[in-house]
């Protein structure tokens, strides 16, 4: 973080040489501390004497986006791109705006090539997945069709048969590793994986369980909880199928949807999907 002695040296050598590209950490100091007009016009004097300078495009673009003016945000870190494809900056920026106005198939397609330059970055992988999220929602809404990157995508399988919020299905193996489908939580994040390993095991204690009570084999088993109605069966490979709705969905559709869902996943596993 910059000190006071840090402002004041960039300040000192800006003021002696006005075509210096210290405006650039300058800029971003005070932008930081929400000085954003002083910020902005250090901005537009500094790139009218570097006009091709990628970093301050890309201060301008956050400049703007902090300001509220996303659609100059949005101009800014496509000249940086112009400038340097791939910047991954301006491609985090330009896939945080189009979200933002819940343009989810080009937020997809920019935080997408962002994750390609840096697989590590937890922010580029966080932010897909409330696109794709915000995504899924829109087209069970019947509002946008996934795009055919989602679409191919396993944890969106079952996008065509619950069309619902609160409505969500997961296919597991029988380690309880996810096959296909998602299950995201209010915050929108895929929390899938956490719970198939909570539900390993599942289908052998089922199958014991009837067994022993001589019921024959088990077929499904729907149960509520306090937040949701719970449904689960078996799945080809001794995998578990496992359905949650919201409280209200009456049980004989939870059934229904339980059935497609089964046959969904069935014809998926078959290679016919």
């Amino acid at each position: 973080m910059a000190t006071s002695d840090d402002i004041r040296r960039m300040s000192d050598e800006l003021a002696r040489d006005p075509g210096s590209r210290v405006f650039v950490p300058l800029g971003d100091v005070l932008r930081r501390q929400g000085q954003y007009d002083i910020a902005l016009k250090m901005a537009l004097k500094g790139l009218e004497r570097h006009p091709h300078l990628v970093e301050g495009h890309d201060l301008l673009a956050r400049l703007y986006v902090d300001r509220g003016e996303f659609e100059k945000g949005f101009d800014e870190w496509d000249m940086v791109l112009r400038l340097s494809p791939g910047h991954l900056g301006a491609l985090k920026g330009l896939g945080f705006i189009c979200y933002q106005h819940e343009r989810f198939a080009d937020a997809e397609r920019y935080l997408s090539a962002a994750a390609r330059i840096d697989p590590a970055d937890a922010e580029v992988a966080s932010a897909l997945e409330h696109v794709q999220a915000g995504h899924l929602q829109a087209a069970r809404a019947g509002e946008t069709p996934l795009p055919a990157s989602i679409a191919a995508d396993s944890r969106f399988l079952f996008v065509d048969v619950l069309r619902e919020d609160g409505q969500t299905a997961l296919l597991l193996d029988q380690q309880g590793l996810v096959l296909a489908g998602a299950y995201f939580n209010a915050d929108g994040v895929d929390v899938a994986q956490n719970v198939g390993a909570e539900l390993s095991g599942v289908t052998d204690a089922a199958r014991r369980a009837t067994r022993h009570l001589a019921l024959g084999d088990w077929s499904s088993i729907v149960f509520e909880t306090e937040v949701a109605v719970v449904a689960m069966a078996p799945a080809p490979s001794d995998g578990l199928l496992v359905l949650a709705t919201t409280r209200e969905t009456p049980l004989g559709l939870v059934r229904r949807l339980l059935d497609r869902c089964s046959e969904h996943a069935a014809r998926w596993l078959r290679g016919l999907i």
